[in-house]
């Protein structure tokens, strides 16, 4: 099969954390590629913004560290984008801010972490996961992209909570991986390396914002990865279909 480069035509993407940084670099990407999104954040008046700039988008407030949000969620942007072929688990917390040793870290600090970068991803995945399977057996495959950070193999002193949090995504993007195979849902963990956004400043607001990566490079990587993980699912279904 050929395929048009850098074409999303007609993709159906969720994404969190889409008001600034990775997440407005990436649905910008998206848009431009042909994608239809319906983006997740938290503050109302960010989100009403982001979405009026762009008439291709579809804004929806939420936060995925709150249990009680995610089905909310689902069912909005299955009803928004009528299913979903891409999920992007995007939206990130530090955990404490300013950064601490773990043993200075409060629990509600780490629990923060955790809901945000770990439950969150896994129970937004679980709650859409009937639509993706079904975008995976009506257009050939669908795809998780969970982001993760090199935080989450290095263990770099005062970033424990986000690191812990960020290392159990990773594991759990490769255990959903092997598990939704025969689905043909790709489950990708992206490390996008160290940006100039609002999360870093908030992170480390000593490092020079010139020697970091721009989110706008970014995102087109992962917006390659996304189109090579879909035409990797399609032709593998044309093939066994071609065999049937």
């Amino acid at each position: 099969m050929i395929h048009t480069p850098h074409n999303l035509q007609g993709i159906r993407v969720a994404l969190t954390g889409g008001t600034s940084g990775l997440g407005l670099a990436l649905m910008d990407e998206l848009v431009t590629r042909g994608a239809r999104v319906a983006f997740v954040a938290r503050d109302q008046r960010r989100v009403a913004a982001v979405a009026a700039a762009r008439p291709k988008v579809a804004g929806i407030v939420g936060d995925v560290s709150n249990k009680d949000d995610i089905y909310p969620l689902a069912m909005q942007i299955s009803g928004l984008l009528g299913g979903v072929d891409v999920l992007v688990n995007n939206a990130s917390a530090l955990g404490p801010v300013p950064l601490a040793l773990l043993a200075d870290t409060e629990c509600e600090d780490f629990e923060t972490a955790l809901a945000t970068n770990l439950l969150g991803p896994f129970r937004l995945t679980r709650a859409l996961l009937g639509s993706l399977s079904a975008a995976a057996r009506e257009r050939g495959g669908a795809v998780v992209l969970n982001v993760s950070s090199d935080a989450a193999i290095e263990p770099y002193p005062g970033w424990g909570a986000y690191g812990a949090s960020k290392s159990g995504l990773r594991h759990l993007s490769r255990i959903w991986d092997k598990e939704l195979a025969s689905q043909r849902v790709r489950v990708l963990s992206l490390d996008p390396g160290d940006m100039d956004t609002p999360l870093h400043a908030l992170a480390a607001s000593g490092d020079d914002p010139t020697t970091l990566k721009r989110p706008a490079d970014a995102a087109r990587e992962f917006a390659d990865a996304i189109e090579a993980a879909l035409h990797a699912l399609r032709d593998q279904a044309h093939l066994e279909g071609v065999r049937a």
